[in-house]
């Protein structure tokens, strides 16, 4: 699936044929069983980050899981491995070729659908935790606390031994008290709020959302600047806070060392990574389009 234009996901991805070429020394063919859907794929697809005509048709996805069915010269891979590449190049297929740096084993107790879910929304959660340096003296805000950054965000503030408030819609309230959150319902007064059920000083805000909102909230509870950390609100800088997107030196070292303990605690149930809804692949747009407004708890995976 690719961008034939730029718009509206669920007008112009459409289905293109590609030869996946055959892999080189370090490469893998990977037959993909899902793919995970991000908020990123949407930006780019909307033109966001650039609209270059020369660019169509774009390929869309950066991580899915599935089976090596090709190895090149080198490879550390062997036909029949399951695996989860991350950082792929256009993971909305059926087949794909990765770099065996983006590739990682795959255990046989991790569902396709939930591998394909983990590693980008789990290591930018694990960016933002240690970004924030969250320890057990803290009492923590993640903004956004049922989605797919967020919910990981929380687990791992939790798992610190911080005390965790979130923020999310009602219906997503008995999700985040059983991952170890105190859920608060955003929207006015939500200051105020937050400020009830943390019963005592707010040490550091994790934001998931962007809005001027979450940011305001976090300054209004006394945070200090540099332990509000935005994967969003890039609008904010002006504030202090701090912002992260994965391009930085500590951004990059936070997000690679995450990646073993994320594959192992979803395997063993001790981190839960929910799985919103699943499309088949030829919904590509359609996802993308829903994912837009509907702030899912959890992940949207395409299935091919």
């Amino acid at each position: 699936m690719a961008a034939t234009s730029y718009g509206d996901p669920a007008r112009v991805i459409a289905p293109v044929d590609v030869a996946v070429p055959a892999p080189g020394p370090d490469e893998v063919t990977v037959t993909v069983r899902a793919a995970g859907v991000n908020p990123i794929d949407g930006k780019i697809v909307r033109g966001q980050f650039g609209d270059d005509p020369a660019a169509l048709p774009r390929r869309i996805g950066s991580e899915a899981a599935g089976v090596v069915s090709a190895v090149g010269d080198g490879s550390r891979f062997a036909v029949g491995d399951e695996v989860i590449v991350y950082r792929a190049i256009g993971g909305y297929a059926q087949a794909l070729l990765a770099d065996d740096e983006t590739v990682f084993r795959k255990p046989a107790a991790l569902p396709f659908p939930t591998a394909a879910g983990l590693l980008l929304t789990g290591v930018t959660a694990a960016d933002l935790v240690e970004t924030a340096a969250v320890t057990d003296a803290d009492t923590v805000v993640v903004h956004g606390g049922a989605g797919g950054v967020g919910a990981i965000a929380v687990q791992l503030a939790v798992r610190r031994g911080a005390r965790v408030i979130a923020t999310a819609a009602q219906r997503n309230h008995e999700y985040l008290a059983g991952l170890g959150a105190v859920p608060v319902v955003y929207g006015d007064g939500l200051t105020e709020r937050l400020h009830q059920a943390a019963r005592g000083p707010v040490t550091a805000a994790l934001d998931t959302v962007g809005t001027d909102e979450a940011i305001d909230a976090s300054l209004a509870l006394g945070v200090a600047p540099e332990r509000i950390v935005s994967i969003a609100a890039f609008g904010r800088g002006g504030d202090g806070i701090i912002l992260v997107d994965g391009s930085t030196p500590q951004s990059k070292r936070h997000r690679a060392e995450a990646i073993p303990g994320l594959i192992a605690d979803a395997t063993s149930g001790e981190l839960t990574v929910e799985v919103a809804k699943t499309f088949p692949l030829e919904q590509a747009g359609q996802a993308l389009a829903e994912l837009a407004g509907a702030h899912p708890r959890g992940k949207f995976v395409l299935l091919p």
